[in-house]
């Protein structure tokens, strides 16, 4: 507390900012004529973000939260005033409140509002945000603003010099951010009228995702008809996202005012607003046409509810076209099938029943220790990263100096400093830790800024200078680096049968091309580490978020040019991993262990989201082109498929991507004749990495993409076509590789049984028949994944256990613990092979030294390896036992292991797998590059808005085949998140670099991932029963990556249910859908007489705002 500050205000001095909180209106007035350009602050969520994010500097901020005027809510005759302090959630309850109060008539505009308010961010914010900040915000998009605009609000605003009110107007938005208030003014409250009768007003959203997330085009309507009548003696119409500020369409008003709200006027309508609003090809945010085509849609579903207004006001006697309802989300009673453990088990064994993640309520607690947590040490410093802002330039110059006069810096760590190996090597190619002389991409790490706060660390990095000369034609898309011939070698293919004499006797030839983009990892911790030196002998203990400690540890001691033995590497638990902490984690491990080198203190580095997603890549996005040959009869004799994908700046794990895309791009299908060939292209990107399903979704997704234009082509279902190429009997791969599909076409069978897909198939035609629209789509795809390490070494696991004298168990092993339950399951594993109940076991953590040499988790292994290899350490503890349980057959547990330590027999003991002797040979092209599948089949129905591309996942229906499953509840949890996560993949979640290669989505904000509000209405999840799996711990499979894939089976629904619009429009057979198969690509490819009004504008005639990578 200031001691010179009043008594009545709260006042804190930070560092660089000063926070006040004045009691009154009159203080408020007053520091804000002092200081006129201090923003006010009330819910932080406009404010804050911009101090975090983008480092904006306020010297002073007022909290106006104990100014009561703010609060105050007055309703009259006319309307009501709400305080502008009020919380949206307020500003709900209040006009909920007023609904039930006041007549419809009345409500029109509050019931407008309300509707935009349930979707507006997330319950936390409406609960902080306030409406005057909302307002005073000017975002461009504002959900709010339209609508009160349109609803003619005004505002009273204050100063030291009066007070005076203001409409809510197109003159109130100057531009982006700003309003017509003067600096010295504040928003007192906000004027709410109530509607007349004969008023309707409605409110329109279209947004990247249907909860917390900004909007595309958002906007407020309201008409006004003489008494009576269908002649519209009013209207106002305002859209946000269609320029700088919330735009009016006054002229398009003008054409409808005086005029019979009938066909004839709208349709005039709906080309005076093409002229109005438009935007230009390059405009701010991309998405223009389907932007300018969400204006007329909106315009189009306010026409259909007026008309439907009208007609219950007995005003006009015409039918209308189609009543518009909101998508359903209502949820639905859910199914999770499994089958039961024999009542012959013991009741004590845990393998095979379901069994609480171990630390699943510390977890929800917010009391698990994640590196982050581990308490800060004295002395530690903390690491910030000088990244790259050009794609492709010589520096020239590194200026530290600047930074090194900040308070809180300490040194700056530079690739001179580095006393080891300066570079990471894979597939023959070398990747800097730290950027010498050149940069390849934006965000390329250059050097590193330690201080003694997080906050000064940042500081410092953002005042390092940093030189550059560009160079000449850097490569972003793929199509570029085609042309350029820029990839990794070595480039992969294969082939089985004669592809090429095969096309000259099929009855059809389709040629195809597709996209998919790629994917961040989003794990919830981002990258984490804390390098701590031991003080004697260059040792090091390592706190990292790593999912492969020994890759970590090697390159750890090569960097700092010292043996392994001197580094251990230690993780508790990881906040989700994905694929995406391997490679990088190890480079970010080697810069953090140099500074702790250097200085011989503790270094803590975390990143930020925006430099995490910026720095670290993730999934490959892939081009891909295909040829299909197929007979009438729907057999698909012949496929040619090139799979393209843009690795980015440095090779990282892409070779072996490439070649798992060649191993699964057959799925679940018998090809008689297939050829496939890949290249992992070079470009000035950040490098993508492994990521979940690790190239199998890009292989299956293409392939599948192909099956649905067969399925097009011939005018039959895809599930028919997808049925009839399907393994069967005894098969082998294309790479020469024996299997039964059994499993796969039973899946397959009871998908179709339990989802009831015949008779929901004939209910979503009929829906259709009777929606112009509104379309309902299905699809059913399958899909066979292979399990372990192709490179055989990795397939090995080690696991260290102890048995204490009290009879407890500590068991170590060499997986990480990412959130998917390994440790639980390796639980419950020792307590089958100890006969001990698990209460008794207990896993600390994973470190390199007790258990080294690891191996990644990964590869839908963790469980198989390290299982067997703590099954193998707990057969021998126990057997070691026998002598003792022989001699006293009815003592305890404890007992037993007493006994054993007096008679001097070791309780400890280390277990080893070695897993099967997996090889591909790609000369040959053959090869048991895999331990066995995994299969698994998934049903989704889908309903999509064909105006504005909105869509909602009806139900789904997924079977499982992971053989005995070791923990049923915890594999359900694992396939259902895989699924999640594969929907996001394939219809909502969208990555956007700029022009220059700087990546636009940094963060929750512009990065959206599935929410609550995408899962399935009605999700049910089957595991196979009486399946056997003799190649794995307890008959089980790998469930990790395999199921995301069939997230894939809601875009191929909504591809279902577009073709259905299509076809409406006399448009049909095969079309393109790229993924993801976001609201902009869905309502585009419906062809709606609407959209088609949009003219496209000309590829090459103008720089797009985002590349299509």
């Amino acid at each position: 507390m200031s001691e010179s500050a009043s008594p009545q205000t709260l006042t804190f001095q930070g560092e660089r900012m000063r926070w006040v909180s004045p009691s009154s209106l009159q203080e408020l007035l007053q520091l804000k004529t002092r200081n006129p350009a201090a923003p006010l602050v009330m819910g932080n969520t406009n404010i804050g973000p911009d101090i975090k994010f983008k480092g904006t500097v306020h010297p002073l901020i007022i909290s106006p939260t104990r100014v009561m005027e703010l609060f105050e809510v007055t309703q009259t005759p006319q309307g009501v005033w709400v305080g502008a302090g009020c919380s949206l959630s307020e500003l709900q309850s209040l006009l909920e409140k007023l609904l039930l109060q006041s007549p419809q008539e009345k409500t029109e505009l509050f019931r407008a509002l309300i509707q935009q308010l349930g979707n507006l961010g997330s319950q936390q914010i409406r609960n902080v945000a306030s409406l005057g900040g909302n307002i005073m915000s000017a975002f461009s998009n504002s959900d709010l603003n339209p609508v009160l605009a349109a609803g003619s609000c005004r505002v009273s605003v204050i100063s030291n010099g009066g007070r005076r009110e203001v409409p809510l107007d197109q003159n109130f938005f100057v531009s982006f951010g700003k309003t017509i208030l003067k600096p010295e003014e504040i928003l007192l409250s906000v004027f709410i009228p109530f509607s007349r009768k004969g008023e309707f007003v409605r409110a329109f959203r279209q947004a990247p995702r249907k909860e917390s997330s900004f909007s595309t085009v958002t906007t407020g309507m309201r008409v006004f008809f003489s008494e009576g009548s269908r002649v519209v003696q009013d209207v106002s119409i305002y859209y946000g996202g269609m320029g700088p500020t919330t735009v009016s369409a006054s002229k398009t008003c003008q054409a409808i005012i005086s005029r019979r709200w009938d066909e004839e006027t709208l349709s005039r309508a709906y080309d005076v607003l093409l002229e109005e609003l438009v935007l230009p090809p390059s405009a701010p945010g991309g998405k223009v046409e389907f932007r300018r085509s969400l204006t007329l849609s909106f315009l189009f579903k306010f026409n259909l509810e007026v008309l439907q207004r009208l007609r219950d006001m007995n005003v006009i006697t015409d039918e209308v076209p189609e009543k518009m309802q909101p998508l359903p989300k209502e949820i639905q009673p859910s199914l999770q099938e499994f089958q039961h453990v024999s009542k012959s088990q013991s009741e004590q064994d845990p393998v095979g029943r379901p069994m609480m993640h171990r630390s699943a309520l510390s977890q929800a607690t917010g009391e698990a220790v994640y590196c982050d947590d581990i308490p800060t040490t004295d002395g530690e410093l903390f690491l910030a990263l000088v990244t790259s802002s050009r794609a492709k330039a010589r520096i020239t110059g590194l200026d530290v100096s600047e930074a090194l006069q900040l308070p809180g810096v300490v040194d700056v760590i530079t690739v001179k400093d580095i006393p080891g190996k300066k570079v990471r090597e894979m597939c023959g190619y070398e990747e800097e830790l730290l950027a010498e002389s050149e940069v390849s991409c934006v965000g390329q790490m250059l050097c590193a800024v330690l201080a003694d706060t997080r906050a000064h660390a940042r500081r410092g990095a953002a005042a390092v200078k940093v030189g550059y000369e560009d160079l000449p034609e850097p490569i972003f898309t793929t199509e570029e680096a085609i042309e350029k011939s820029s990839f990794y070698e070595p480039l992969r293919s294969i082939e089985r049968g004669n592809v090429t004499e095969a096309f000259k006797t099929v009855d059809q030839i389709h040629e195809g091309e597709f996209r998919m983009g790629g994917q961040e990892h989003f794990y919830m911790e981002t990258q984490s580490m804390l390098v701590v030196p031991v003080g004697e002998e260059t040792e090091f203990n390592v706190y990292v978020s790593s999912q492969y400690l020994s890759f970590t540890q090697d390159a750890i001691a090569e960097t700092l040019g010292i043996p392994s033995n001197r580094v251990t590497c230690h993780v508790k638990r990881i906040g989700g991993a994905f694929g995406g902490k391997v490679f990088k984690t190890a480079i970010l491990a080697c810069i953090t262990s140099v500074a702790a080198w250097k200085t011989n203190r503790a270094v803590r580095c975390v990143l930020e989201r925006g430099e995490d997603m910026l720095i670290t890549g993730g999934r490959h996005p892939v081009l891909a082109k295909y040829k299909v040959g197929f007979m009438q009869d729907g057999r698909i004799m012949a496929v040619d498929i090139q799979y393209f994908m843009n690795a980015g700046n440095a090779v990282d794990e892409s070779i072996f991507i490439v070649e798992k895309i060649l191993l699964h791009f057959d799925n679940a299908y018998n090809f008689p004749n297939l050829r496939g060939r890949a290249a992992a292209c070079r470009t000035n990107l950040p490098s993508n990495t492994a990521f979940r399903g690790f190239g199998v979704p890009q292989a299956l997704m293409v392939l599948e993409n192909m099956i649905n234009d067969v399925a097009m082509a011939l005018g039959r279902p895809a599930d028919q076509i997808r049925e009839m190429n399907m393994y069967e009997g005894p098969s082998i791969t294309h790479y020469k590789f024996a299997f039964s599909p059994e499993n796969l076409r039973r899946c397959w069978q009871e998908c179709k049984e339990k989802c009831e897909f015949s008779a929901r198939r004939s209910a979503a035609q009929e829906f259709n028949l009777q929606h112009h629209w509104r379309k309902r789509g299905m699809a059913i795809v399958p899909v066979k994944f292979g399990v372990a390490f192709s490179e055989s070494f990795l397939n090995q696991a080690a696991a260290l256990v102890h048995i204490y004298k009290d009879g407890s168990v500590l068991v170590s092993h060499g997986g990480t613990e990412m959130g998917q339950g390994l440790h639980t399951k390796m639980q419950q594993v020792a307590s089958r092979e100890l006969h001990i109940p698990a209460s008794k076991i207990y896993i600390s953590e994973t470190s390199t030294n007790t258990v080294p040499n690891t191996s990644p988790s990964g590869a839908s292994y963790g469980t198989d390896a390290n299982g067997m290899a703590v099954k193998d350490a707990c057969q021998i503890l126990y057997q070691r036992l026998e002598p003792i349980r022989k001699k006293n057959p009815k003592g305890s547990w404890e007992s037993w292991v007493m006994a054993a330590f007096l008679d001097k027999i070791s309780l400890s003991v280390t277990g080893f797998y070695r897993g099967p002797d997996l090889y591909m040979d790609w000369e040959k092209m053959e090869g048991q590059p895999y331990a066995y599948f995994t299969f698994g089949v998934c049903c989704c129905e889908v309903e999509l808005d064909c105006l504005t591309g909105d869509y909602r996942t009806v139900r789904t229906d997924i079977v499982a085949d992971i053989g005995k499953s070791v923990n049923p509840s915890m594999d359900i949890g694992q396939i259902e998140g895989a699924f999640m996560q594969g929907l996001g993949l394939f219809t909502l979640e969208e990555l956007n670099f700029s022009p220059a290669g700087l990546l636009y989505t940094r963060g929750p904000s512009q990065y959206k991932i599935p929410g609550v509000c995408d899962v399935p209405l009605h999700f049910n999840v089957y595991l196979l029963s009486n399946s056997d799996n003799p190649h794995a711990i307890y008959s089980s499979k790998g469930i990790g990556e395999p199921v995301l894939f069939l997230g894939s089976t809601a875009f191929f629904a909504i591809k279902d249910a577009v073709s259905a619009a299509r076809s409406d429009s006399g448009l049909f057979g095969p079309f393109s859908l790229n993924s993801p198969a976001t609201p902009e690509r869905i309502c585009l490819a419906c062809a709606s007489p609407l959209t088609q009004k949009i003219p496209a504008s000309k590829p090459g005639s103008f720089t797009p705002w985002a590349l299509n990578i």
